[in-house]
């Protein structure tokens, strides 16, 4: 999915972030992702807290939660193909 053009409609930021929740969820299953806390992990705190993620580096939860369903769909997509 890297490979793809996914990423390249986000920051430089936001797509580290995508890409560690990418690698969190190839480890350890889709539930990781969808939960908040991940983002108080490695790599994640060296980006920042949880709250400066999502509010400066996505602009918000709702863009945040955006963000995490449209890699979830699109994992689904390639799981599916």
């Amino acid at each position: 999915m890297k490979k793809r053009n996914y990423f390249t409609k986000y920051g430089e930021q936001a797509r580290a972030v995508l890409e560690a929740l990418l690698d969190k969820y190839a480890d350890e299953g889709v539930t990781t992702i969808e939960n908040n806390n991940v983002l108080k992990l490695k790599p994640f705190d060296t980006i920042g807290t949880p709250v400066e993620i999502i509010n400066d580096v996505f602009g918000g939860k709702a863009k945040y939660e955006q963000a995490i369903q449209e890699l979830e769909e699109e994992l689904f997509k390639q799981a599916n193909s």
